[in-house]
């Protein structure tokens, strides 16, 4: 008997905690499936991570001023053009003295070409792409566009280089070419993050930041190392010159469940451009000692320092964070598998660009670095379809997602799905409590069949849902041998 009352008290604490919870205010912006921020329950599906297509070699790191160990590369849409920074490297000295940061243009992300820019001697001439040729900032200069809207025209640009010697200093331009440091003095430095952190090593590899839009703040991610594993922190600033409120970062695979620690050398967090309060990172998860490559294998790739680069493997993973210090490694698995070959399995080869662009009207493209410490080095291009990191999937048996409760503004319930031939999805539209609304039922459900970026789900009355706006509903989706992307409430886009 006391078992069993406790029972129904537990019950009722669980049902007044879940009535009283807050139900998310999605507005009219896009939410991805890429984690359980929306998602009570799922029966018969799945979240999916999607491989991206490797649509092969996008540029060749060719020049002399380039070479085998171009790295670090960040690529970002301004307007009509799209901008491609890297780290030109032909020795593989650690002295630091041969690096250089270049810039690439182009206006679909597909065909690049290399500005002469008159701006920096290489070998006695300034007939080059480099943009910024002082050490140590060289090494892993790490540019973003700034949207604050209080940013001004002359700083439309800032970045961040550094190493553990000089600390991050920070630079502004007003085009993205022409490059001033902000201050002489680093914004970030060995002592403060030693103090807040602990950790004796820092900064190697790619630091960045950006103005978040949802947060109403600079963040940065940088690299750090503790307890021996590669790990990244995170800081914050209202003006870019002082940061604070550093933190490691954590990992988790559900909201509670922490996820394993894994060596991540470069973070690449990015707030999505198609719904930016969530920050996407396709970090670059590297495999010390695990080598692939024989001596003879090696030489037979003609890579240069060869005992260096060929003990160590590494590739994509997918990560995402919505602000504070965790991320959501809601796969484990890989995101960017190492290709077909050899030259792939070489040491820091896979590892991902900063920046997700759109190249086409329903395609993304993110870019890695290909054949690394090899005369073939270059850059390959992957592409996704828009929004489609991941997705709720079901088979053919079919199955089905149910929503936390939320609000929205708007009048049509739009979704990035596709299904197959013999697949299809419908939605019903509950009340917070989980009772179906009249007209909006499953049987009401006018079933989804195809494969689009963004349609309207229509039930026998039609599209529209502005009766519903402000109200806590949820959202049943009844899916077979299809998948869904993302959604949002609103009128239909047309420009994408």
């Amino acid at each position: 008997m006391f078992r069993l009352l406790l029972t129904v008290i537990f019950s009722a604490l669980a049902t007044s905690t879940l009535a009283a919870a807050e139900p998310l205010a999605l507005g009219e912006r896009r939410e991805l499936f890429v984690d359980h921020f929306l998602i009570e329950k799922l029966s018969g599906a799945e979240l999916r991570l999607h491989e991206p297509r490797d649509e092969g070699v996008t540029m060749k790191f060719d020049a002399p001023w380039e070479g085998g160990f171009c790295n670090y590369v960040t690529v970002i849409r301004d307007e009509s053009r799209i901008l491609l920074y890297y780290r030109g490297k032909p020795k593989a000295s650690n002295d630091g003295q041969d690096e250089v940061t270049c810039v690439a243009e182009s206006s679909d992300g597909i065909h690049w070409t290399k500005p002469k820019l008159g701006l920096f001697a290489f070998n006695g001439s300034k007939e080059n792409n480099i943009i910024w040729a002082e050490s140590p900032t060289a090494h892993n200069f790490s540019p973003l566009l700034d949207t604050n809207p209080a940013a001004v025209p002359a700083q439309r640009f800032k970045a961040l280089g550094g190493t553990i010697e000089s600390g991050l200093l920070a630079f502004v331009s007003p085009d993205g070419v022409r490059w001033e440091k902000l201050r002489q003095q680093p914004v970030l430095t060995k002592a403060a993050v030693q103090k807040a952190l602990g950790s004796p090593y820092m900064f190697d590899s790619q630091n960045v930041a950006f103005w978040s839009p949802s947060e109403k703040k600079y963040v940065s991610y940088f690299r750090v190392a503790k307890d021996n594993i590669r790990r990244i922190a995170r800081a914050e600033s209202a003006d870019f010159v002082n940061w604070s409120n550093l933190q490691l970062m954590e990992y988790r695979t559900a909201e509670s469940t922490p996820a394993p620690l894994e060596h991540l050398y470069l973070n690449q967090t990015y707030p999505y451009p198609r719904a930016p309060h969530i920050y996407v990172s396709l970090a670059a998860r590297f495999m010390p000692d695990r080598q692939v490559i024989t001596a003879d294998e090696a030489k037979a790739l003609n890579m240069v320092d060869a005992h260096t680069y060929m003990k160590d493997t590494s590739d994509g993973i997918f990560q995402t964070t919505r602000g504070g210090n965790i991320y959501y490694r809601t796969f484990m698995g890989v995101f960017i598998r190492p290709g077909i070959g050899l030259s792939h399995w070489v040491s820091r080869t896979n590892y991902p660009a900063l920046g997700v662009v759109q190249t086409g009207e329903s395609e993304m493209s993110c870019y890695i670095v290909g054949n690394y410490a090899q005369p073939t080095a270059h850059l390959r291009r992957l592409s996704l379809r828009l929004d489609g990191f991941a997705s709720v999937a079901a088979s053919y048996k079919g199955g089905e997602l149910l929503t936390k409760p939320l609000t929205f503004s708007g009048s049509q319930l739009l979704i990035n799905f596709s299904t197959s031939a013999a697949g299809g999805i419908r939605v019903e539209i509950q009340d917070e409590s989980g009772k179906p609304l009249p007209g909006y039922t499953l049987a009401d459900s006018i079933e989804l069949i195809g494969n689009e970026i963004e349609r309207a789900v229509r039930w026998k009355s039609g599209p529209d849902v502005s009766k519903l706006a402000g109200q806590p509903i949820r959202l049943r989706f009844v899916i077979k041998d299809a998948d869904v992307y993302a959604l949002r409430f609103g009128t239909p886009d047309t420009r994408r």
